[in-house]
């Protein structure tokens, strides 16, 4: 990332953003939540993706070079925390589960930044409990670093319903599937299986956010049926896709 901005204060507020709106690559000094309340939000690093729909957020440490980009209509909230307040102890970004009363927290913590009473640092405590009872979930997709794993991921990337299988993406790429195997393991510490799920769940969130129907989304994605899609989707973010873009704060 070149051109990084440096923003000492991590910022606490609320801001909507356009479909396809980009945050361009920029750091600060202290920790920071980001939570979309509708749409979907990606955050990009140097060591890839992390990606949150409504019942997630995105934890971004201190002197992480981070850009955001908005699929779909965005409300952002941001959170930001001190340098020396770390409640969940993580020292890379890493994706949330965010339940009803941690989403209410988050809105209500945003809604007036300027706000410095009593009441406000109270629902901030329970804020930082919230959060360190929230569950991480691998919501992401990790930068390759070995061109043999990157060309395979460009191809998967490019086309999520490609069903082809390691060993063929492999000869397509000039790599064996003993190798490819061996460096998804390594690199992004996921099977290919793993890694292609996350991407698919990934292009499909892209797609929700878009109006596609979910029918086509599960064709363009590469799921056997609309059915298979859905359960997929429920279980990794826990509602269905039908009812996506109907989540607002």
């Amino acid at each position: 990332m070149s051109n990084i901005r440096h923003t000492p204060v991590a910022p606490t507020r609320a801001q909507p953003l356009a479909a396809g709106e980009r945050i361009d690559a920029h750091r600060h000094d202290d920790h920071q939540i980001v939570y979309a309340g509708s749409g979907v939000l990606a955050v990009t690093t140097d060591a890839g993706t992390w990606f949150a729909p409504g019942t997630r957020a995105i934890w971004v440490p201190a002197g992480t070079v981070h850009a955001h980009r908005a699929h779909g209509r965005l409300d952002l909230h941001l959170v930001g925390l001190p340098a020396h307040d770390n409640p969940l102890g993580l020292d890379a970004p890493t994706v949330l589960a965010v339940g009803p009363l941690l989403r209410e927290l988050i809105l209500t913590y945003t809604s007036d930044p300027a706000d410095d009473s009593p009441e406000r640092h109270r629902l901030l405590a329970v804020l930082r409990d919230q959060l360190r009872a929230s569950p991480q979930q691998p919501l992401r997709l990790p930068a390759p670093t070995d061109p043999r794993l990157a060309a395979v991921c460009a191809l998967v990337h490019a086309d999520p319903a490609d069903p082809r299988t390691l060993a063929a993406l492999g000869a397509a790429t000039g790599a064996s599937e003993r190798t490819l195997s061996r460096l998804f393991r390594g690199e992004f510490g996921m099977t290919f299986p793993q890694w292609r799920t996350q991407s698919r769940l990934y292009n499909a969130l892209r797609m929700l956010a878009d109006d596609v129907p979910v029918t086509t989304v599960a064709h363009r994605c590469g799921w056997s049926s609309a059915s298979a899609f859905i359960e997929v989707f429920r279980r990794s973010f826990g509602y269905t896709p039908g009812t996506h873009n109907r989540r607002s704060p």
